[in-house]
C-alpha cells in the first residue's frame, strides 16, 4: 500500500511543475474548481476530537472547516479538512491533515507546512497533498492555495505579497491551533514552492528546518532558461530582471543564503528541464560551509519527489 501511495505522491508532484502558464492576475475566486463549502462549527463539533476538534478554533481569522473524505489507508491514518483563513484581507483556501494517532493521544504534534509548486492553474493544491505528507511523516500538515488561484482571493505575485499567506499559516499554527508543537516546525516545497520555502525560512525564525525538492533558488537563472515563462514572470513580478532586479533578487535565495542557518535538505535531478540542477548546485555551494545542508541527487530528468525520496525525506526530518 505504501508503494501505491508513493506512486500517487510522485504523480501529484508532476503537477507541481512551475510550468508554462501565462500570467493570470485576475481574481479567480468565482471560478474555483474545488471551491470551499461553508460549514458551521456546529456541523463539525460532533466529531469529539477534543484538542484536535476544528470547531474549537473557528474565529474571525479561520473558519469554514469541511471534512474531506479520502478513503483507503489515508482515511485510517489522518483526518483532512479544507478551511478558509484571512490573510491581508483576502480569503485564502487552506488544507490541514491531522494524524489519527495524535487525536487518540490528545498530545500536541509536530508540524509540516507545505508550499505547492506551479503557478496559476498549474499545480493546484488537491485534497491529497497534505494527507499524503501526514501519512508518511506522522505530523500535522498544513498548506494553502496561491492567491488568485483555485477559488482563493487576491492576485498571484510569484513570491511577492503571497508569501504573507505562508507566514499567516505559521501564525495560525503558533497562535491559534493549540494542538501543534512549534518546537520543530518544518516547511517543505517543490519547484516554485521551493523558492517560497527558502523565502519563508529567511523571514520567519519559527521555521526550524526546510526541505526543497526541484526548487528555484535563482530566479534570474529561471528567466534565462525558460523562454516559455518570461511573459508570465514579467506579469507576476511587474517586469523583467533588467527592469526590477531587486524583485528577482528578493526571490533568489542564492543572493542571501547566509541568512539561512537551519538544517536544509535539497533534492534535485541532474537533468531536470523545468528547474535546472544549477539551482541546487548553486544553493548547496552557498550553504555547505556554514549550514547543516544535505543534497540528494538523481541521474534523470524527473521534476519533483522520487518514490525512494519519500522515506528518506521524513527520516531526515526526524534526525536533524
Amino acid at each position: 500500500m505504501k508503494k501505491t501511495l508513493s506512486i500517487l505522491l510522485s504523480a501529484m508532484m508532476l503537477l507541481s511543475i512551475y510550468g508554462c502558464a501565462k500570467s493570470d492576475q485576475s481574481n479567480t475566486s468565482s471560478a474555483s474548481q474545488t471551491s470551499l463549502s461553508s460549514v458551521m462549527s456546529s456541523e463539525i463539533s460532533t466529531e469529539n476530537d477534543g484538542l484536535f476538534d476544528p470547531s474549537a478554533y473557528v474565529n474571525e481569522e479561520v473558519f469554514d472547516f469541511e471534512r474531506i473524505e479520502l478513503g483507503s489507508e489515508l482515511e485510517k491514518a489522518c483526518k483532512t479538512y479544507q478551511f478558509t483563513f484571512m490573510s491581508d484581507g483576502y480569503r485564502i483556501n487552506g488544507y490541514i491533515s491531522i494524524p489519527i494517532a495524535s487525536i487518540e493521544s490528545q498530545k500536541p504534534t509536530k508540524c509540516l507546512v507545505y508550499c505547492r509548486g506551479g503557478n496559476s492553474r498549474y499545480g493546484t493544491l488537491d485534497d491529497r497533498a497534505t494527507a499524503l505528507r501526514c501519512y508518511y511523516s506522522g505530523r500535522v500538515v498544513v498548506g494553502c492555495e496561491l492567491r488568485g488561484c483555485n477559488g482563493t482571493e487576491g492576485v498571484e505575485q510569484f513570491g511577492g505579497d503571497d508569501l504573507n499567506d505562508v507566514v499567516k499559516l505559521i501564525d495560525l499554527c503558533d497562535k491559534r491551533f493549540d494542538f501543534i508543537d512549534m518546537d520543530d516546525l518544518c516547511v517543505e516545497g517543490e519547484s516554485r514552492g521551493g523558492m517560497m520555502t527558502y523565502m519563508t525560512a529567511r523571514r520567519d525564525a519559527r521555521v526550524k528546518k526546510i526541505i526543497v525538492c526541484s526548487g528555484i533558488s535563482n530566479l534570474f537563472l529561471s528567466y534565462q532558461e525558460r523562454d516559455d515563462m518570461k511573459e508570465g514572470l514579467r506579469g507576476f513580478i511587474g517586469g523583467s530582471p533588467e527592469e526590477v532586479p531587486e524583485e528577482y533578487e528578493r526571490r533568489s535565495a542564492v543572493y542571501w543564503a547566509d541568512e539561512i542557518n537551519i538544517p536544509v535538505l535539497i533534492i534535485h535531478s541532474k537533468m531536470d528541464k523545468q528547474v535546472s540542477f544549477s539551482h541546487a548546485q548553486q544553493m548547496y555551494e552557498k550553504l555547505k560551509d556554514h549550514n547543516n545542508c544535505t543534497l540528494i541527487t538523481h541521474d534523470d530528468d524527473f521534476h519533483g519527489v522520487h518514490d525512494e525520496d519519500i522515506t528518506s525525506m521524513f527520516k531526515w526530518l526526524e534526525e536533524n
